[in-house]
């Protein structure tokens, strides 16, 4: 049996409200308890807190700026900053019981990190500290929530992201170095084509992650332009006309990230144009994982009736039934997070177009799913770092395979015609015998020319052509 729960009463601008006698949160938190019992989803997500994070700073920050520019007490403003840093650190995330799921500006989420804070700075002054004329000052949840998507996505780019995107890159890059020279099938529409260099193949993969990585970091640019300042609907009213400077002067110097004003608060507010930038760069990313997981997962296909081109490393027992079966875990693991990150980048498009004349009424769940897949994409990569550092290849199978590749004949179009280089094909095929000692029966060309025309290797070559 649960014990039963005190509560103190509060009061708001609606009446009496019944809150948990130990909760830091204040009426308006708890309305919203009450009234958005929605999916249990918390903004302490279950991948991160890092919105909670950027909401500490803001007020940190707030304080600070209102302070210097004589509208706050100076002991008030050092309170308030005490209970922001307390959100920052993580130490009063109990205290944010609000579902994802509220109202849509996220007033909800403001007002709760409001109270807490002004709970906690009240308490340091013995005197009453205002949530809403005091904490909230200079501000309005219309454009604190906005410029929290921002931070957060700057938080979790910055520290989770790129970091790990860039050593995934150099960890390609690596493998690249060290398969140069090792010829194996190239295949189109999944069929048997020319010859490639493992090299070739793998640089791609980098390639692509390093076009990936650029759309993001532009992205971040974008999410560095706040909306702090605007207000309730971008004109900055109730605000000092230097608050949005001194604001993003005193959150730079706090969070270590150059961040600085929008141009124009209307648009940025009224929109969320950036967002939707930066989940499309993170589905362009987890597009280019899926690419490259599913390469590796056909490469790795067999052993013995599949194209066994590589090994991945065994990581654990591929099947309850079967013995000895082991299974491509780690990319089927990065495809799935990839292709959940997908269907992020669909809510947030839906959200974004939300934007109703000043505001955008969806921002708590663009924040979600932003946030979401920046960390689902930023902690598979460690993984698959990993597995392509440690898969080995098959050398002896890539090498029967590229000689009994009928394809090689497409060296010969040139010289002998595309008509005959297929009937070469197709005898080779038919007769499972190598293209060379086919050619060898049915045209003129020497063995030494052939071999020379038909060595894989110098079909690796972009501009190989053969001179007599």
């Amino acid at each position: 049996m649960k014990k039963s729960q005190s509560f103190r009463v509060e009061i708001d601008s609606l009446g009496e409200v019944k809150v948990p006698k130990d909760a830091l949160w204040g009426p308006q938190t708890q309305r919203a308890v009450e009234n958005f019992p929605i999916s249990g989803i918390k903004f302490k997500f279950p991948f991160g807190r890092s919105f909670l994070k950027a909401l500490g700073a803001i007020k940190f920050s707030a304080a600070e700026a209102n302070q210097y520019l004589g509208l706050l007490p100076a002991k008030k403003a050092s309170a308030i900053k005490r209970g922001a840093q307390l959100v920052i650190d993580g130490d009063v995330d109990e205290h944010f019981p609000i579902d994802v799921f509220q109202t849509g500006s996220g007033t909800s989420t403001n007002m709760n990190a409001n109270e807490v804070i002004a709970s906690i700075a009240s308490k340091k002054l013995k005197n009453k500290v205002s949530p809403n004329d005091e904490v909230n000052l200079s501000q309005s949840s219309n454009d604190t929530i906005p410029t929290a998507i921002c931070l957060s996505s700057l938080f979790d780019l910055n520290d989770i992201l790129l970091p790990n995107l860039a050593n995934l890159i150099n960890e390609i890059n690596n493998k690249a170095k060290k398969l140069k020279g090792k010829t194996k099938t190239g295949r189109t529409h999944l069929m048997d084509a020319m010859p490639i260099d493992f090299s070739q193949e793998i640089f791609a993969w980098a390639a692509q992650l390093k076009n990936c990585k650029a759309q993001i970091e532009n992205s971040l640019l974008l999410m560095q332009q706040l909306p702090q300042g605007g207000t309730a609907i971008g004109s900055g009213v109730n605000s000092h006309k230097d608050f949005s400077k001194t604001f993003c002067e005193s959150l730079s110097r706090k969070i270590g990230i150059k961040v600085q004003p929008s141009k124009n608060f209307f648009e940025i507010m009224s929109s969320q144009d950036n967002a939707a930038h930066l989940s499309s760069s993170l589905k362009n990313l987890a597009l280019a994982l899926i690419k490259i997981s599913n390469d590796l997962r056909l490469m790795n296909s067999g052993p013995l009736t599949g194209l066994s081109d590589i090994e991945l490393e065994a990581l654990q027992p591929g099947s309850s039934i079967m013995p000895g079966k082991v299974n491509p875990v780690i990319p089927e693991a990065v495809i799935m997070a990839g292709t959940d990150v997908i269907g992020n980048d669909v809510s947030v498009s839906l959200a974004v177009q939300s934007g109703n004349f000043q505001l955008n009424v969806m921002l708590p769940l663009i924040a979600y799913n932003v946030l979401k897949s920046i960390n689902l994409l930023g902690n598979c990569l460690p993984p698959l770092e990993k597995c392509i550092k440690n898969f080995k290849v098959n050398e002896k199978g890539i090498s029967e395979n590229l000689h009994r590749n009928p394809i090689l004949v497409t060296a010969l179009n040139s010289i002998i015609g595309y008509k005959k280089a297929a009937e070469i094909a197709k005898k080779a095929y038919k007769e499972k015998k190598s293209i060379i000692d086919v050619a060898e029966e049915m045209t003129n060309i020497e063995r030494k020319e052939l071999e020379s025309l038909l060595d894989p290797k110098n079909l690796t070559k972009p501009f190989f052509r053969y001179e007599s």
